[in-house]
């Protein structure tokens, strides 16, 4: 008997369209810049002062969708960062769909194998937006509670990971990882991630008791983080040292061994805008953090969290998944009549 064939919507479509290696590399980058400018969209929130601009969630007031005239500026801030949830949602739904329908190479049935790892790491996507869209509700909700704030931008920084992920995977084949490096000079690229991913979540802590809740600075409603803020600011800028350090180090035993030129380039790229990174720091550290540097830091920390993600990516290669013995040619895939 033979056997019934798996079809999905997802299986129809595949049939019907089979985007190129570059549109589905296009797709993931599209997504990942949508993940870079929600975090800083929403950092525009914090900074001018529209935490609450609507009131409520997932209604922007009580009685409306929108928000009113009476909500003025900061109502249409808040909310333009909602609807931007939405043109991400698009960004990863378009990579999951290029992903699903890209078809390198034929299975034995003669059915054409689909990117299963590649697509998976769009659905990951797909449900940290989900879920970062609840938590950014439930930080509306709990009236910008600091801890639940610092919670929504490390999210954030978590769907950065995944959709970096997927963009450096969509340049590659879908067989096992192969290292280019011996083991120790990957686990120092990931210590090196580590210490820059421990940078970013002590930037969330000094926001959360730095000078900007939110809202209007005269509203005493809004909590902050009970932690001395010089402090907190201190322990930041020693892990920026450490890290700048640290990625120094990376430099010179790239240098001292051999490893892929790209994995070079791409430490270099970590120290320049870990250098420039600080400099902005400090400046808005002895400044009194004026909104406009302190939106370029969380944008310079985005992208420097991306840049220390794509060196241990730098270090090992994935070559073309081989496809079954014996398999025969694919089936052509069916057009849609004109």
């Amino acid at each position: 008997m033979d056997a019934v064939p798996n079809t999905t919507p997802f299986s129809l479509l595949a049939e019907r369209w089979q985007p190129s290696a570059a549109v589905v590399k296009r797709a993931a980058f599209a997504a990942l810049v949508m993940s870079v400018v929600i975090v800083v969209t929403g950092g525009a929130v914090r900074l001018t002062a529209s935490g609450l601009g609507c009131t409520t969630w997932p209604r922007c007031t009580d009685e409306s969708l929108t928000p009113t005239a009476e909500m003025g500026f900061h109502g249409v801030v808040e909310f333009t960062n909602r609807m931007l949830t939405y043109v991400l949602s698009a960004a990863v739904g378009w990579a999951i769909l290029a992903a699903r329908c890209h078809l390198p190479q034929p299975s034995a049935g003669g059915t054409p194998l689909w990117r299963h790892g590649l697509t998976k790491l769009g659905w990951a996507q797909f449900w940290l937006v989900m879920s970062n869209a609840v938590l950014g509700g439930i930080t509306v909700l709990t009236g910008l509670n600091p801890y639940t704030v610092a919670l929504h931008l490390i999210a954030a920084m978590g769907l950065v990971w995944v959709a970096t992920l997927m963009w450096e995977r969509s340049k590659e084949g879908d067989g096992p990882a192969r290292p280019l490096v011996a083991e120790p000079v990957k686990r120092l690229s990931y210590v090196l991630v580590g210490v820059i991913g421990l940078l970013v979540a002590a930037g969330t802590l000094v926001t959360g008791a730095g000078h900007h809740p939110g809202t209007p600075k005269d509203n005493k409603m809004v909590p902050r983080i009970p932690l001395d803020y010089d402090r907190l600011a201190q322990a930041h800028a020693d892990l920026a040292f450490l890290s700048i350090g640290l990625s120094l180090a990376v430099i010179f035993v790239f240098a001292a061994v051999k490893v892929p030129p790209a994995a070079k380039a791409r430490a270099r790229e970590l120290l320049i805008g870990l250098l420039l990174q600080g400099v902005i720091g400090f400046v808005q550290y002895f400044t009194d953090v004026p909104e406009l540097l302190v939106g370029l830091h969380m944008l310079g920390a985005t992208l420097i969290w991306i840049a220390a993600l794509r060196i241990p990516l730098a270090l090992r290669t994935r070559e073309a998944a081989a496809a079954p013995a014996g398999a025969p040619a694919a089936r052509a895939p069916r057009t849609a009549a004109v």
